[in-house]
């Protein structure tokens, strides 16, 4: 009922102004606010995901709801409400270990730390590349260690595969989930773990086969099809350009592209 006046009995302007002021937000300008959340199937058990108009924003396995939510708080400063289905391509995305059409929201990082995602993101499925390679084609070769700590900070890793990036010794490293899941999604994405280990432990970083002259990253598809008569192996650049070899313009084990 709307507020009258007492000297005349017509209506208040204010209570109306007040009526509009307490209707709900429309749902666009609620999507711009808070994000969505849902759980999802995918490599990992116990995935979580929150995402706003922009695209995916965050993702988690392992945690439970309200751990997820503390998590997205402290970090995004949103609050997050249900979401009734996942946004497109992002089950797919799951599945294949490709984006595809699926919309990242990056908003917040550094020009570095997106640099390095970007980088990131451009790993083959199956394939692996170290820190060191993430850190020249971010357009700061130097920042080895800065690359490692902004990968650690991914805020949708599966979706930004770091699982792909291995320590700049040849052995896989850390991970967000951990080792053993790390170990576990490149094994999914044919990986041989045992030979990338192997390699790791004789101080061989790259490969190169004795017909083409070529020397690859050992998980590079080029480095596949080397038989094992043909296949020559090298602890650095240094060494196999010294022998004659020319890196891979596949995996670009050389110097990065301009960022």
């Amino acid at each position: 009922m709307n507020r009258t006046d007492p000297a005349g009995g017509t209506p208040d302007p204010l209570a109306g102004e007040l009526a509009g002021l307490a209707a709900d937000a429309p749902p666009a300008l609620l999507d711009r606010i808070a994000a969505r959340r849902l759980h999802v199937p995918g490599p990992l058990e116990g995935l979580q995901v929150a995402f706003t108009d922009h695209g995916v924003a965050y993702l988690r396995a392992g945690m439970d709801d309200r751990e997820f939510a503390a998590a997205f708080r402290a970090r995004f400063a949103r609050p997050l409400l249900p979401a009734d289905r996942p946004p497109a391509g992002l089950l797919s995305a799951l599945r294949t270990g490709r984006l595809g059409p699926l919309r990242l929201d990056l908003r917040g990082l550094s020009d570095f730390e997106a640099a390095v995602l970007r980088a990131a993101a451009q790993i083959p499925r199956g394939q692996t590349r170290p820190y060191a390679w993430v850190a020249r084609h971010a357009g700061r070769p130097k920042a080895v260690r800065a690359a490692g700590s902004a990968l650690g900070r991914n805020p949708v890793p599966l979706l930004i595969p770091c699982h792909r990036v291995t320590r700049s010794d040849g052995t896989l490293g850390d991970y967000v989930f951990g080792s053993e899941a790390k170990e576990r999604l490149l094994r999914a994405e044919d990986v041989d773990v045992e030979e990338v280990t192997d390699l790791a432990r004789r101080g061989v970083r790259l490969v190169g086969s004795d017909t083409t002259g070529i020397v690859c990253y050992p998980t590079c598809a080029d480095a596949r099809r080397i038989t094992p008569g043909h296949r020559r192996g090298f602890g650095d650049l240094a060494a196999a350009r010294a022998a004659g070899y020319r890196p891979c313009l596949h995996c670009r084990p050389g110097d990065a592209l301009p960022a």
